[in-house]
């Protein structure tokens, strides 16, 4: 059997479809560009709650120091010293009060993240186990023990 010839598989570009998939590929770029810009914009939103956060924490943090700062400075001014000297000194005073504050806080991380649980089952285990110790003792009767003499 005698085989014919193949018809040959050349590809004709049509010039109608070469615009289309050029504006495919911008339509899909553009796509591509607004997806990068919500994803962005949802990222920083992300952040909203972090940010509320530091600034309910950090705001009571700056009244604090503030109201402690507030009369260092006014006996400083009192006592006469120079603008310079009095906002040295109550800044020196501002920095130990937050170094103060910033230890004590870590300090109470370490004593309920740490303390805490661990206090909680020492006294979650003596409960349980607080009654077997007395059931196994046999009870003594008060009377028996006592000498006759």
């Amino acid at each position: 059997m005698k085989r014919g010839c193949a018809p040959s598989r050349t590809v004709v570009v049509n010039q109608l479809t070469e615009p289309r998939m050029w504006s495919l590929l911008k339509w899909l770029a553009m796509k591509l560009a607004i997806v990068r810009w919500i994803v962005k914009i949802l990222g920083l939103l992300a952040f909203l709650p972090i940010a509320f956060l530091l600034k309910a924490v950090g705001l009571p943090l700056l009244i604090v120091l503030a109201v402690l700062a507030l009369p260092v400075f006014f006996l400083l001014f009192l006592f006469g010293l120079p603008v310079f000297l009095v906002m040295l000194v109550g800044g020196l005073a501002l920095g130990v009060l937050f170094a103060a504050l910033s230890l004590g806080l870590l300090a109470l991380k370490v004593a309920v993240f740490v303390v805490l649980p661990i206090w909680l089952l020492w006294q979650l285990g003596s409960w349980m186990f607080r009654g077997r110790a007395r059931r196994d003792v046999p009870r003594q009767n008060p009377s028996e023990g006592v000498d006759p003499a």
